[in-house]
């Protein structure tokens, strides 16, 4: 009896497993039927980025974007201050640069180039003269070229400017109230607290070791007669090398040059200088440098100067206060032959002449630039 019942127990424990596993299938096929329909779905559309939008604000120095456009496969955009809000330009011009060093274009140029290897043409003018010339061979022998005293395709090929021709020179009220009337007498100019400037165009013109004309002619909008504080002018940007000391300097009386060599020759600087009107008051052969003064005084001896009308009625000596109106500029340099030095002048653009007493005139810059370079003991030779 009790076997018998064991059977239907059985049979109704297989009905309810086999109902299970139908769920089962039911249930996983369901699933199946989900996964693939979501695969199958479109992605959904992503928004489209927007332009930075711009905060007001008082201050263009505040003013920043709230949020950086989207870019992809970039790197990230560098966080900038906008200071400046209205529009580009439709057709932009770009500045107009030259690209230095590069050969010289003109003749001003070339001096420019010669003068900042301290070859000095004399008062920059734009032209090729005599001076210019002198300035060219001098180049050319230092740097073993044909001597053709032009600036040919050697030449130009060696000679290159380094930097920008001109400058910009702001006028100072220190300037304009430096400058003061120059006196046309002896008595005067002695009597005179300095022998300064006597306009701005003198000022600037030596600044830039140029003639004054040039300068005119660099800056037609200027009125000279009015020159105001903060004015800006157009001047040559020259600057001479290093300083070096010389080992000797050898004055030309026919080329009327004058040149300081290092100790082993080689050319330092190359001058053009005025010589003694009067054959007789050129000195030659070897002198030595005995004394050096920057802005030096001048003493006026009325015996000097027998040609002056002044000088005959003073007949005594008079004392005259440093400046580059002095008669011997602002520098001086001694020899050992009394009464004879090397020395600057109040017009650089009659140096290069046979006009002088007996001593050698540079121009103030090129005599500031030479007692840079000499020394007490220093020897200068005195050539025909």
């Amino acid at each position: 009896m009790a076997r018998h019942q064991r059977y239907p127990l059985a049979r109704s424990k297989r009905k309810r497993s086999g109902g299970k596993f139908i769920a089962l299938l039911l249930l996983l096929g369901l699933g199946l039927a989900v996964w693939v329909w979501w695969q199958n779905q479109p992605p959904p559309r992503q928004p489209t980025p927007k332009p930075p939008t711009l905060v007001a604000s008082t201050n263009p120095a505040t003013i920043k974007p709230t949020a950086a456009p989207v870019r992809t496969n970039a790197a990230p955009l560098p966080t900038k201050t906008i200071t400046n809000l209205s529009p580009a330009p439709q057709n932009p011009q770009a500045p107009s640069t030259t690209g230095f060093p590069r050969p010289p274009r003109d003749a001003f140029e070339t001096q420019v180039a010669l003068a900042r290897r301290g070859i000095s043409s004399g008062s920059l003018d734009g032209v090729i003269g005599a001076q210019t010339r002198a300035a060219l061979l001098a180049f050319q022998r230092q740097a073993g070229l044909p001597e053709t005293q032009e600036l040919d395709a050697d030449t130009r090929a060696r000679l290159v400017v380094d930097a920008a021709p001109l400058t910009s020179y702001i006028v100072t009220s220190n300037d304009l109230a430096r400058l003061q009337p120059l006196s046309t007498t002896w008595l005067g100019k002695s009597q005179q607290a300095a022998l300064d400037y006597e306009t701005v165009l003198e000022l600037v013109a030596e600044r830039g070791q140029a003639s004054p004309n040039f300068i005119r002619k660099l800056n037609p909008a200027v009125d000279w007669s009015s020159v105001a504080a903060g004015t800006a002018i157009q001047i040559p940007d020259v600057i001479y090398p290093p300083v070096t000391r010389a080992g000797f300097a050898v004055i030309s009386l026919g080329e009327k040059k004058l040149e300081a060599f290092g100790a082993h020759t080689n050319l330092l600087a190359h001058f053009p200088c005025s010589i003694a009107a009067r054959v007789e008051k050129r000195p030659a052969g070897e002198l030595h440098v005995t004394a050096i003064a920057p802005n030096p005084d001048y003493t006026f001896n009325p015996e000097v100067f027998p040609e002056s009308a002044e000088a005959a009625e003073l007949k005594t000596k008079l004392i005259l206060p440093p400046g580059p109106n002095n008669p011997v500029g602002t520098a001086w340099i001694s020899l050992d032959k009394p009464g004879y030095g090397l020395h600057g002048t109040p017009s650089p653009e009659q140096v290069g002449r046979t006009e002088s007493h007996g001593c050698f005139r540079l121009a103030n810059w090129n005599a500031d630039y030479l007692i840079k370079l000499v020394w007490v003991g220093m020897p200068v030779y005195v050539e025909p």
